[in-house]
């Protein structure tokens, strides 16, 4: 099913926090070709200006910020610049990682909570100003991005896979608070390697696999994540896991 397209007198956005090269600009690129103004973040601006400019010559709309999203005030700032000066935030996508490895006895105070805060504490505080700005039209969409590590621990993961694990939990506490009051919160699991130059560079027989959809495409997740937007909410998932047919689990 198809949702149609904003009507309001400002545009509808759809914020997409942590629009990296990959999945996140995928996800950005995929709601402005559905008619949505996307909203886009990094921690500096200059980062996004390549999606900005594909954005805008797709035909689409897209404001860029430069916002740490682990500051607090900085994320009340941009949540209520955008509600008040570009239109009201309908689709909040909150795409941020911290893939570390450290053995246990490596991973330094700082690490960790470095990893915490960009994993949960930034998840946090992306949802509750999300929830916030939609509690009052009784609609909107919230989707976190998780990774295996929200699943499971693994060898030199335990900063990642703790974070990961927090903002699942949370994704699962806002869905039952948020839900009976309209707004679909979902979490979306991501199993396996992205197309990405990372990937290509640090696990090079893994990325071989690319024509054989070995890996994840991020143009295919982020369909997923549009299709999650469009479901009726008499039939809203809360958790999808995505992973290349031969990714063992």
């Amino acid at each position: 099913m198809t949702e149609s397209k904003p009507t309001d007198a400002k545009p509808g956005i759809a914020l997409v926090i942590g629009a990296g090269d990959a999945t996140g600009g995928a996800i950005a690129r995929r709601f402005a070709r559905e008619g949505y103004a996307v909203c886009v973040t990094r921690r500096q601006a200059d980062k996004l200006e390549s999606l900005k400019g594909r954005i805008e010559s797709e035909g689409g709309v897209c404001h860029a910020f430069g916002s740490d999203a682990r500051e607090e005030e900085e994320v009340i700032r941009l949540f209520t610049h955008i509600e008040a000066d570009i239109g009201p935030i309908e689709v909040c996508v909150f795409n941020i990682g911290g893939n570390v490895r450290f053995s246990i006895t490596e991973t330094t105070a700082r690490v960790y909570r470095k990893v915490w805060e960009m994993c949960a504490f930034a998840g946090f505080l992306a949802g509750r100003e999300a929830a916030r700005a939609m509690l009052p039209r009784k609609k909107g969409t919230i989707i976190f991005t998780g990774a295996t590590a929200s699943m499971r621990g693994g060898v030199g993961f335990a900063a990642f896979s703790g974070g990961k694990h927090a903002l699942r939990a949370l994704a699962q506490s806002m869905a039952l608070e948020l839900g009976p009051q309209g707004i679909h919160v979902a979490h979306v699991v991501i199993d396996g390697g992205i197309d990405t130059p990372f990937i290509q560079e640090m696990f090079p027989a893994r990325y071989a696999l690319k024509d054989e959809d070995g890996i994840l495409n991020p143009e295919a997740i982020a369909e997923n994540y549009w299709n999650l937007h469009c479901q009726q909410r008499s039939a809203w998932t809360h958790e999808l896991d995505l992973r290349p047919w031969m990714e063992k689990w």
